[in-house]
């Protein structure tokens, strides 16, 4: 293809802020010309739209929690006011924060030209943006992901809140009703629940946070009922005004009949899709797949030769830490010439409900299929930590590889999950052997003495 005379060319073009800026900084070290472009919010989704914002927002409802919840340990506590505008702005502040310390860092970095807007793909390797129109010898697409919106009957007319939209709020709304039952649903239910705010769920699945083992997901189900009203096996069919509320007409997916729910406002949780198609990826012949999400190889690569896609937008485990690990090796194969294979084995998620869940590799289900599996379990009681706390639900799950001691999953759920799982992750990563963990010495008492435990209880079960 000729390029216009008048078109900028660059080494290297990132389209992306988020994990896209890991990306910028090789390329930069390497004397590169880039161009950087991004539509915002700057930062990328997870910056400004999703973990950081609501984790902040989360904290607090786990301090709200724990006063509720610390009856059980002979404390009568109470919460006495929730200001529910300063726990809201005080997020806001520090995404505004974090947005100004990287604009001025933007602005300092030599051989970068930031192009704010949004791009699409005009041609072969071509973007334009604002009017502009540049070209990239190797290109790394990291524009993310957007909320999915269902095609419900009214929802459109009647207005709807998402996981972007909801960190807008200014006054607590008194009662929400939650379409979908993924991790979103949940970790919004748990904060606006413990703001006082009368939640209901409604998931189509049998049930919630589908991703994890069915025994996690009985228990997740189990403990927020005792906060909120959780439905599954349900699919919205209808938004209907009513009055002041909105009604949300359901069909029973198990039992037939409809039922019909109102809230004051709906918080739309069903999933994300890919922004692929904003950016008009056929005109550079890049391929997406029937999802929407850009088709590449374990090296990153798009069909398209020099035109690399990470993060949410190629729709393979959609979670920051996976993104930011893809776009370092997507920069080091391309600027290095490497042919570096993204291995997702051990990729560990989190989900910050309450209780809290965290897991790593392959599901019971998964692992059966091509696996002679040992499964170890323990609840967090069976250690002393455990029963200081008088933590009577929380538990942790291993799948074991029966011939070779490699852990091949593991997962938790109950309080610290985020942290307990780290020390599988590191065994799985460094060979998977679970006698890293049973030889290494654990503080007594402490709550990381739950995995251990886990593995000394280790049977060859049937599924």
């Amino acid at each position: 293809m000729e390029v216009e005379e008048s078109m900028k060319k660059y080494d290297v073009i990132v389209i992306g802020s988020g994990c896209g800026t890991n990306i910028v900084d090789e390329a930069l070290a390497h004397s590169l010309g880039v161009a950087l472009v991004d539509k915002g919010p700057l930062g990328g989704t997870c910056a400004n739209l999703g973990c950081i914002p609501s984790k902040i927002l989360i904290f607090a409802a786990d301090r709200i929690t724990e006063v509720q919840e610390a009856k059980k340990l002979g404390i009568e506590a109470q919460t006495r006011d929730i200001d529910f505008g300063f726990i809201m702005e005080r997020m806001r502040q520090s995404v505004r924060e974090g947005q100004e310390h990287m604009r001025q860092g933007l602005s300092h970095m030599d051989n970068l030209d930031f192009y704010e807007g949004e791009g699409h793909f005009v041609g072969d390797y071509t973007i334009e943006v604002n009017g502009d129109k540049i070209n990239g010898a190797k290109i790394f697409i990291a524009s993310g992901s957007r909320p999915s919106i269902p095609p419900i009957k009214g929802l459109e007319d009647l207005g709807y809140l998402t996981n972007e939209t909801v960190l807008q709020l200014k006054e607590r709304p008194d009662s929400l009703l939650i379409i979908g039952g993924g991790y979103i649903a949940v970790e919004y239910g748990h904060f606006f629940a413990a703001m006082g705010t009368r939640v209901t769920i409604l998931e189509m699945a049998d049930r919630l946070v589908l991703a994890e083992e069915p025994e996690i997901s009985e228990i997740l189900k189990k403990e927020l009922s005792r906060r909120m009203d959780v439905h599954t096996g349900v699919q919205a069919e209808e938004v209907k005004n009513n009055g002041h509320e909105i009604t949300v007409v359901v069909k029973d997916l198990q039992r037939g009949g409809h039922k019909e729910f109102t809230a004051q406002q709906i918080l739309v949780a069903v999933g994300r899709r890919s922004n692929a198609d904003l950016l008009k990826v056929e005109n550079t012949g890049v391929e997406v797949d029937k999802r929407g999400f850009i088709k590449g190889n374990e090296y990153l690569e798009t069909v398209k030769k020099n035109i690399f896609a990470v993060g949410d937008i190629n729709g393979q485990q959609m979670f920051t830490h996976v993104a930011n690990v893809e776009a370092s090796l997507a920069a080091d194969n391309a600027i290095h010439g490497n042919k570096t294979k993204m291995d997702y084995g051990a990729t560990p998620h989190a989900v910050y409900t309450h209780p809290q869940i965290a897991s790593v590799g392959m599901t019971e289900e998964t692992a059966r299929r091509s696996h002679k599996v040992l499964i170890g379990k323990a609840k967090y009681s069976d250690v002393a930590q455990g029963e200081a706390m008088m933590e009577e639900t929380g538990f942790a799950k291993a799948l074991v590889e029966a011939d070779t001691g490699k852990i091949l999953g593991f997962h938790i759920i109950g309080p610290y999950a985020p942290i307990l799982i780290q020390e599988a992750i590191n065994a799985m990563a460094s060979g998977g052997g679970i006698d890293q963990i049973r030889t290494s010495m654990h503080i007594h008492p402490s709550i990381t003495e739950l995995i251990p435990d886990v593995l000394s209880n280790l049977k060859n079960t049937t599924s």
